[in-house]
């Protein structure tokens, strides 16, 4: 049996040909896309401080500031004590008497006579004390008194005695107050006093003066007895038929000091200097 025989398939087309007019007229890209163009400047933006940082800035400074002078305050204070080796003055009260004491319920006239010492133990320090106040109380706080004394100038390795008097003529009390010195006059042991000396002082070491700065003094521990009446007997002028003559004497008692030294404060702390 014979094989059947099948026709070929067509050749495929042709592939089309390519016109050259078309690939000759292709437009090219823009010469002027093609160039580079930098990007455009803009400037930063300005930054401002802020505030807290400003604050933050001076607080530090005024810190350094503070800081430096205290530290210079520091160096010269331990320069001038290790030079000067200061000390404070001391005072004491030597001697105290109450020679009138006239009190009731309401008044009170009384005149005290005391002495204060005062000592200058530096070598290089000269001590000025303005005219000082003075004022007498119990230890209950009752003023028995007020004084003056005048001013004066502690020199160097130096004492000095200041006498006066403190008086109070007729002064006004309240009832308490009368009542408890009434009772305080009574002790046995002594009126317990207290002396306050206000004051203003400034020290020279060297050329350098200081400025005026208040100082109070306080003498405590002071026992005092009040003055007595005694009536003593004196021989009569010889024309007088009366052989003697009595006469009534007011003694005061010395007081005693427990201690006898006085504390001594100054009221500013704050020292300014002049040259």
């Amino acid at each position: 049996m014979a094989d059947k025989v099948y026709p070929a398939a067509k050749p495929a087309a042709a592939a089309a040909t390519i016109n050259p007019t078309a690939t000759a007229n292709r437009p090219f890209p823009s010469a002027k896309s093609q160039l580079y163009r930098p990007p455009g400047y803009r400037p930063a933006p300005h930054r401002r401080r802020s505030h807290r940082s400003l604050c933050c800035a001076c607080c530090l400074w005024i810190t350094l500031v503070i800081f430096l002078i205290l530290l210079l305050a520091a160096i010269s204070g331990a320069a001038i004590y290790v030079v000067y080796r200061p000390q404070r003055p001391s005072f004491s009260i030597s001697s105290l008497q109450i020679s009138q004491f006239n009190l009731t319920s309401t008044t009170l006239t009384s005149n005290v006579n005391f002495n204060l010492t005062a000592k200058n133990p530096n070598k290089k320090l000269i001590f000025f004390y303005d005219p000082i106040t003075v004022s007498l109380s119990t230890n209950d706080g009752i003023s028995i008194g007020d004084g003056v004394l005048p001013a004066f100038q502690l020199g160097k390795k130096n004492m000095t005695v200041l006498t006066s008097t403190v008086a109070a003529a007729g002064e006004s009390l309240d009832t308490t107050s009368g009542g408890q010195l009434q009772a305080d006059a009574k002790s046995k042991s002594g009126l317990g006093l207290t002396v306050e000396f206000d004051t203003k002082m400034s020290v020279k070491f060297g050329g350098v003066k200081t400025k005026k700065v208040k100082v109070r003094v306080t003498c405590e521990g002071i026992k005092a007895g009040l003055p007595t009446v005694e009536v003593v007997a004196s021989p009569a002028p010889a024309p007088s038929p009366v052989a003697t003559i009595t006469r009534t004497v007011t003694v005061a008692s010395p007081a005693t000091m427990s201690g006898g030294k006085c504390k001594v404060d100054l009221r500013v702390k704050i020292w300014k200097w002049t040259w």
